[in-house]
């Protein structure tokens, strides 16, 4: 370290050092003079202890010495409780507990006090030693000596948080209750005793046709609203009048209603405002309750319209609560029941109309009811006449207000005749169904009887050709010949006869049938001339059904399609479409055609276009009731020498 780095350091030294020695001269000098003014105070407050000792300690709020800097010299119980400080054994200076947002005012009001000797009603925050925030309220003077010098000052500090917090939460509910008041969907008028507005809000300066804010009316008299007002309502001077005679009676009215010309409905509510027995005001409320009006009228007038359909209507309407007591039935019930209104009401239903074996129904369905449920059920009930009738009833719940089953209401259509015609439908179809059974049996009877003799009649003029061969003529082997087509096609008659009469005798045999394998099994087995194409143009689908009869159906029509072909170059095409619920099958044609008057006739029995020894006019008959008889339908679309087409459906 050089020596001129040295010197500069010494230098700063020795100010150092004189700096300290004044700052130890500054301090000596103001303990001196804390202290000197302490002793002062000290026999000041001496000369008076045995006067104020007693009272000071008793102060209930607490008592605080300090000396013109802020110091404390003296704290009662009550300010060592507030405050938590014990100034025997520590120092304070007031300024250390002001809480720093009110510092500034802290600053004034001390300025304040020793400027004037004393202040009144200071409010402020503290801090205590512990760190807690506490509101407080204070009046301070100042002390002087005889010399009538200031040399301290006093006050008494009240612990006012509590209050305050009281306060603050009376003005957040107050502003809480005057923003609901200004926004409530209610008109709201408070006057006071001389009829002055304290408050009023925006509904009811709504309602009232009031083009100003409703806090610029406060404090305006209303003796001459009401005259003002008025010409708003329907009835004028009754408006007025009526205002006249709750104002002097001064008692509460509820619901006072109101019609505007505007066809506005108000209900008006008064309600006076005593204070110890004092009247002090009032207040009006108004409620725009027009909608209600106009819905509790159409209500009214819907429960009138209902009530008369559900007393003249054609079904018994009965209802009952949860212990199957009457409590309701209307016109219709009564005269299907035989009993009076008075006969039934308060009486359970189970024990009048019920025959023993039906009560364990009625228990189940009262079961239902009570968890919910609606079902329409067949019940054997007893009139009172004696008379068994038969009552299908629509049941169901019967709720309160509050979502609880009470009961059950049921509608009742009396089906005692419907019954007597479903116990003979039932009746004929058994004897109708033993008919077809033997309708079948002798189907085949009769076929083998008539086969017999025909049989019989071909081999003997077969006999009689060959044994007569060279002496019958040219005209009468001609005619032997016609006897023997002749009896071929009755034999074929028979045989579709007999096929007609089978179809939907036995449903049994309904299982899941590939189409496709149907038709390319029938390509491969039918006798298809070499200058006629079949062409199956999409995949054909799976179905359920019979499949012999689903095979004869694309036989048949697949064999026409054949048959009547007159083009060198015969198509046939087979094709399906896939709609919604069911398959709609087509097999067309390049054929002959079918003229259009003879659409509707030919799926009729008997029914040939062509007369010729193949064709007995029964083969369309039995497709038609196939595909019925597979709840699908069969129609065509055909035009003379260019073919037909055949459609059916067949459900998925």
């Amino acid at each position: 370290m050089s020596q001129e780095q040295i010197d500069i350091l010494q230098r700063a030294l020795k100010r150092e050092k004189a700096a300290r020695k004044a700052a130890e001269k500054i301090l000596e000098d103001k303990s001196r003079v804390l202290y000197e003014t302490s002793q002062k105070l000290e026999h000041l407050l001496d000369e008076k202890s045995s006067q104020l000792q007693g009272i000071f300690e008793n102060i209930v709020d607490a008592y605080v010495v300090m000396d013109l800097s802020g110091n404390v010299i003296r704290f009662n119980d009550a300010a060592v409780t507030l405050f938590g400080f014990d100034i025997e054994k520590e120092s304070l200076n007031v300024v250390d507990l002001i809480y720093k947002e009110d510092y500034k005012y802290a600053m004034t009001s001390f300025a304040a006090l020793r400027k004037n000797g004393f202040f009144k009603n200071y409010e402020a925050r503290v801090h205590t030693k512990s760190g807690n925030l506490k509101w407080v309220h204070i009046n301070a003077s100042v002390v002087f000596n005889k010399k009538n010098e200031p040399i301290a000052a006093q006050g008494i500090v009240r612990d006012i948080s509590a209050q305050k917090a009281s306060e603050e939460r009376l003005i957040k509910s107050e502003s809480r209750l005057s923003s609901l008041i200004l926004n409530l969907d209610s008109g709201v008028l408070l006057e006071d005793e001389h009829r002055k507005i304290v408050l009023t809000n925006k509904k009811f300066c709504e309602l009232f046709s009031i083009p100003v804010d409703a806090e610029s009316l406060k404090g305006e008299d209303c003796s001459d609203a009401a005259e003002k007002s008025k010409s708003l309502f329907e009835n004028e001077n009754e408006f007025v009048k009526r205002i006249d005679e709750i104002l002097e009676k001064k008692e509460t009215v509820l619901a006072d209603e109101l019609t505007m010309k505007n066809g506005t409905v108000l209900e008006r509510d008064f309600i006076p405002i005593l204070k110890n027995n004092v009247y002090r005001g009032h207040l009006w409320t108004y409620r725009d309750v027009t909608l209600n009006r106009t819905y509790r009228k159409s209500l009214e007038s819907q429960k009138q319209k209902y009530s008369s359909i559900i007393a003249n209507m054609n079904l018994g309407l009965m209802e009952v609560n949860t212990e199957d007591e009457i409590l309701l039935v209307n016109q219709s019930f009564t005269e299907m029941s035989g009993y009076t209104e008075t006969e039934l009401i308060g009486k359970k239903a189970g024990d009048i109309f019920l025959e023993t074996a039906q009560e364990d129904k009625i228990k189940n369905e009262n079961k239902k009811r009570e968890r919910g449920q609606s079902n329409s059920y067949e019940l054997e009930v007893k009139t009172k006449s004696g008379a068994k009738k038969h009552w299908l009833i629509s049941g169901a719940p019967n709720y309160d207000i509050n979502g609880n089953v009470v009961g059950s209401i049921g509608i009742h259509l009396d089906i005692t005749n419907n019954k007597i015609l479903e116990l003979q439908k039932e009746s004929l179809l058994l004897e109708l169904e033993k008919s077809n059974d033997e309708l079948q049996e002798y189907a085949h009877i009769v076929s083998h009887d008539l086969k017999s003799p025909l049989r019989s009649i071909d081999a003997l003029v077969s006999w009689l050709k060959e044994d007569n061969k060279d002496k019958l003529d040219e005209t009468s082997i001609q005619n032997l010949d016609l006897i023997e087509m002749t009896l071929e096609k009755m034999e074929l008659l028979i045989s579709d006869i007999l096929n007609y009469s089978s179809v939907g005798a036995d449903n049994s045999k309904i299982t899941e049938v590939d189409t496709n394998q149907i038709v390319t099994d029938l390509i491969n087995i039918l006798y298809i001339p070499d200058h006629i194409n079949v062409t199956i143009v999409k995949k054909l689908p799976i179905v359920v059904g019979d499949k012999t009869k689903l095979q004869q159906v694309f036989q048949n029509l697949m064999s026409n399609a054949i048959k009547f072909n007159n083009k060198d170059k015969g198509q046939i095409q087979i094709d399906v479409e896939d709609k919604k619920g069911y398959f709609q099958f087509s097999i067309s044609d390049n054929g002959i055609g079918i003229d259009q008057k003879f659409h509707n006739k030919i799926f009729k029995i008997f029914h040939a276009l062509n007369k010729n020894k193949d064709s007995t006019g029964i083969g369309l008959s039995i497709v038609k009731k196939i595909v019925n008889l597979h709840e699908g339908s069969i129609w065509l679309e055909s035009e003379l020498e260019k073919g037909s087409k055949f459609y059916f459906t067949l459900k998925k």
